[in-house]
């Protein structure tokens, strides 16, 4: 019996799901990239063909990362087939952190134990090299934020508890990003102390830098608007 000859053809196979695979990620991060620099704004809608002939790729791995994108909270579907970046105005801005301020000091009480040290540490050097930077850039201190707070979030053992920080945190994400910058510098303080709460082991000094983190960025867009405390 003679060995039976792969099909040229056949090879490719597993490296053209690879390259699909590699093109959705692509478009995921060069949507979200536009969205977080305000390229795309809250209501514009997103016309797949268009988007696609910009980016160099076929509208099938694009779908593929809106999919993930309205997944994470960040695009919904229009009337249509088309998708719009999601709006969020002042009032559910302020009242996703109101709920963030409920649940994710417990979060992070929950998450002591479970965050390895070198995590930490690494989350922590992070923060310290942002302050240290002689230029602001947009996306280092998203990615510190994101640092952060996903820590919290992956390690406090509630799943359910995790979700609903996720999804508030897609949707403050979206209001706050013109306001992103004047928040450097009490954003990263403001970590540190949590950090700072977290490598002590105490709960309860943990729960109080989580709340008083998120009071700040209350009391912050209540000033930047004028909106009256209530």
């Amino acid at each position: 019996m003679t060995a039976e000859k792969i099909s040229p053809k056949a090879k490719p196979h597993s490296e053209n799901t690879d390259g699909a695979h590699s093109l959705a990620s692509m478009a995921y991060n060069a949507v979200s990239e536009m969205i977080r620099h305000r390229r795309l704004s809250g209501g514009d809608v997103i016309v797949e063909a268009r988007l696609a002939d910009m980016l160099g790729i076929s509208r099938t791995p694009l779908r593929e990362a809106l999919q993930r994108l309205e997944g994470e909270g960040l695009v919904r579907k229009g009337n249509g087939r088309n998708y719009i970046v999601r709006r969020v105005d002042v009032g559910e801005y302020l009242q996703s952190l109101r709920l963030r301020q409920l649940i994710e000091p417990e979060a992070a009480a929950q998450a002591i134990n479970a965050i390895p040290t070198p995590k930490l540490l690494a989350v922590k050097r992070e923060i310290e090299d942002l302050m240290g930077s002689t230029a602001y850039h947009t996306d280092a201190h998203w990615f510190s934020d994101d640092n952060l707070h996903n820590m919290i979030i992956d390690h406090c053992g509630n799943e359910v508890m995790a979700q609903t920080l996720r999804d508030l945190r897609a949707t403050t994400r979206l209001f706050e990003i013109d306001r992103l910058k004047e928040r450097l510098l009490p954003d990263s303080s403001e970590h540190l102390d949590i950090i700072e709460a977290i490598s002590l082991g105490d709960r309860e000094k943990t729960r109080k830098a989580v709340h008083t983190h998120i009071e700040s960025l209350i009391n912050f867009t209540r000033h930047h608007l004028g909106i009256p405390s209530s």
